[in-house]
């Protein structure tokens, strides 16, 4: 998860980069056709799409999809800490009641009573 995590923050980070790219060249071209007044305006439109763009994917898309990776891997980060307590528990002999409440305790609260039990 931590590559594609990695992988969007930086897209998150180029994208309103790319936009104001994409505006400079629409700027320019725009400055190309400054004989005809009637085709500034949308050309001035379609130039500063492209930050909007940016703007956009970086925060709607890149971030969320980063965010989510990196929940993901928080989740697998504490179900293979409950597997190697339990296994450790289990090599040690603890008695599985008493195992059953000491993985409990990794959990959140909500999890726990979703569980059930007073633990």
């Amino acid at each position: 998860h931590e590559m594609g995590q990695n992988l969007f923050k930086t897209m998150a980070d180029l994208a309103p980069a790319f936009g104001m790219i994409g505006t400079l060249i629409g700027l320019v071209q725009m400055l190309s056709t400054m004989d005809d007044p009637k085709s500034i305006g949308p050309s001035m439109a379609v130039a500063l799409l492209t930050t909007l763009y940016g703007a956009v994917m970086a925060n709607l898309v890149f971030t969320p999809i980063a965010n989510k990776l990196a929940l993901r891997a928080q989740e697998e980060q504490l179900n293979y800490r409950l597997i190697i307590e339990g296994v450790i528990g289990l090599q040690k002999g603890l008695n599985p009641r008493v195992l059953e409440e000491i993985l409990k305790a990794f959990l959140p609260p909500k999890k726990r009573e979703a569980l059930g039990g007073e633990g």
